[in-house]
């Protein structure tokens, strides 16, 4: 069953900070297992819930501390983190910026703190990886979505629920299966780079279209479930070449 709300993993050994974090994260509408203290935990925890993000603190208990299980979620499932640190030794440092976090946050943690990272965390997550990321050992390295803000928090849309993307003035306006439009900040450009390009396509200067949701092809436009959307000169040879179509 697809999840209605995005999913933040904590894994914290301090339980009254990690019940802090978890009520904030409710606040600003996260779901949130229950939370992880130790790595053999955490594992579990992930492969069980398959969590969306994961905030990882730094000292576990246990032999395994959270830059080791960092190592393993960035090679095996391939989820974001944010690591969460008081005071680090230059050694404790210099180990964990091999793992590439996504962001840090220091303990305290305040709610807008925590938004702001997750929000940037998302960001950096949906954009282009660097050549040299090793490559994934499990099928959740397929990306079959993409993260986009909704409202306050961030929702996760999967490809196969959206239609079609269409640009209106400084946003872009996601057209989903049930009828739901997101607006979102940016470019049609920017925002088509993210999407699986074996999926998407430009079919106009204000358009692109999910190519498997096509269930017609007319002269100057295309049905996408019903609903017709232009095609310009210029991307019409391109789109009838990805559909296999001999004009």
């Amino acid at each position: 069953m697809q999840k209605e709300k995005l999913t933040i993993g904590i894994v914290e050994d301090d339980m009254i900070i990690a019940g802090a974090l978890s009520e904030m994260l409710a606040e600003i509408g996260y779901h949130v297992p229950d939370n992880a203290t130790r790595y053999s935990e955490a594992i579990e925890m992930i492969e069980q819930e398959r969590p969306d993000l994961l905030l990882l603190d730094i000292h576990l208990v246990g032999q395994m501390d959270g830059i080791d299980l960092a190592e393993t979620v960035r090679k095996k499932f391939q989820i974001p983190f944010i690591f969460l640190t008081a005071n680090l030794d230059s050694a404790t440092v210099d180990r964990a910026k091999k793992v590439h976090p996504a962001a840090y946050l220091a303990k305290p943690v305040t709610k807008d703190q925590l938004y702001s990272a997750i929000e940037i965390a998302f960001s950096n997550f949906n954009g282009a990886k660097p050549s040299g990321e090793p490559k994934a050992e499990s099928s959740m390295a397929k990306k079959d979505s993409v993260f986009v803000k909704d409202g306050h928090s961030f929702r996760k849309v999967y490809y196969h629920e959206l239609l079609y993307l269409e640009s209106e003035a400084n946003y872009v306006a996601l057209h989903l299966s049930t009828g739901k439009k997101i607006l979102i900040r940016s470019s049609l450009d920017d925002f088509i780079h993210q999407l699986d390009p074996a999926l998407f396509i430009r079919v106009h200067r204000g358009y692109a279209v999910n190519t498997e949701m096509i269930d017609g092809v007319f002269p100057t436009e295309v049905s996408v479930k019903g609903v017709k959307i232009p095609v310009g000169r210029t991307h019409k040879v391109e789109l009838l070449a990805r559909l296999g179509i001999a004009e």
